[in-house]
């Protein structure tokens, strides 16, 4: 029996021929991400701590990419997440850049920066946690017009984006509705284009899976850098999937070389944050970057499970498979098959091993 995060559940087709080797040697695959209560709400994530370094390395990609253009501002005093002793010592930091903007503000050609949110639970939260260290208003996604307009109380703003504010139905006359479209995505089409040219850094927070509309596409970028140059400076990819949400994360990047710049005329990426395009963070580990806090709080929310889990018979059919409820939805296969709610794969394999 394997213990992990498989990164399967998606279909994600890297992940296939391993997970065709776990049926062929009949194993057990038990995937922390479907630990879950009832309402399918996870028990062990790492997602606060993927938010938080996400939003650390965000902004200390913004400083490097207004540094670059010849901009000095606070952000620049940033280090990425891995380089701070801990959690307290990355907070501290965030803060002396905050007290910087509230005395000396920033260049007025940056004024407003609009920080945009997609998404509102774990990892989201976690990106917020470092922002509201800084001095801010929030503002709703329809004040943003306003905003950059002219009418704005203060360097400094941030807006959260729900499903309601990324789709809309594509039927005409037909309202938002959330568990409908999480039940059938196909019937909703993409509204996000809307904000980009507000925003200064989007940080993406959202699940994502190819069944629902793309919250970026590299038509959309294309459409904003072909006027002025944008606000748009740095996209946030903590959910990090390779041509996903965010369509320009063409690879996933690591902590000692983060980021990179979509090229928005070429289509391609270079590392750095040099170039015409937003700059791209794509690190798909970002909770080792906080190492001592991910792992206590990881190993506090999974030590509950690990008797039962450790003492289980995994010789038995998967209906006499003795696990609590939590982890029993979390089994991927079992002795070779696939378990009733993950047969959905079998498409996903069939295509990726045919």
């Amino acid at each position: 029996a394997y213990v992990f995060f498989s990164h399967v559940i998606k279909g994600q087709a890297y992940n296939m021929p391993m997970l065709s080797r776990l049926l062929e040697l009949n194993c057990t695959l038990i995937d922390y991400e479907k630990v879950t209560d009832e309402q399918g709400r996870r028990l062990i994530f790492f997602g606060r701590h993927a938010g938080l370094a996400g939003m650390l390395d965000s902004l200390w990609a913004l400083g490097r990419r207004l540094e670059a253009e010849g901009f000095q501002t606070p952000f620049a005093s940033i280090n990425p997440t891995h380089r701070y002793a801990d959690l307290e010592d990355a907070k501290r930091a965030i803060r002396e850049a905050g007290a910087e903007i509230s005395r000396s503000g920033l260049p007025a050609e940056l004024d407003p920066m609009v920080f945009g949110f997609a998404g509102y639970v774990n990892v989201s939260r976690g990106a917020q946690e470092i922002f509201d260290l800084l001095p801010h208003r929030e503002v709703g996604p329809q004040e943003l017009s306003n905003i950059t307009a002219g009418a704005k109380q203060g360097p400094l703003f941030k807006t959260v984006f729900y499903e309601k504010h990324m789709v809309r139905p594509r039927e005409q006359g037909h309202a938002f509705e959330l568990q409908d479209y999480f039940d059938n995505p196909e019937r909703y089409e993409g509204v996000f284009e809307q904000y980009l040219p507000h925003l200064t850094v989007l940080m993406n927070c959202i699940y994502w899976t190819a069944d629902y509309p793309r919250l970026v596409t590299r038509k959309q970028l294309e459409r904003l850098w072909s006027g002025p140059r944008p606000r748009l400076r740095v996209l946030g990819d903590v959910s990090c999937d390779v041509e996903g949400a965010l369509e320009c994360t063409l690879k996933c990047t690591e902590p000692d070389d983060p980021v990179f710049v979509y090229h928005v005329a070429e289509g391609k990426i270079t590392s750095g944050v040099d170039g015409v395009g937003p700059v791209v963070l794509a690190v798909d580990n970002l909770p080792c970057e906080l190492p001592v806090e991910s792992s206590h709080d990881f190993g506090s929310a999974l030590a509950p499970f690990i008797p039962a889990i450790a003492g289980a018979d995994y010789s038995v059919p998967f209906e006499e498979l003795d696990l609590p409820a939590p982890v029993k939805r979390a089994v991927i296969s079992h002795r070779g098959k696939l378990a009733p709610e993950y047969t959905y794969l079998k498409e996903h394999l069939d295509r990726v091993l045919k």
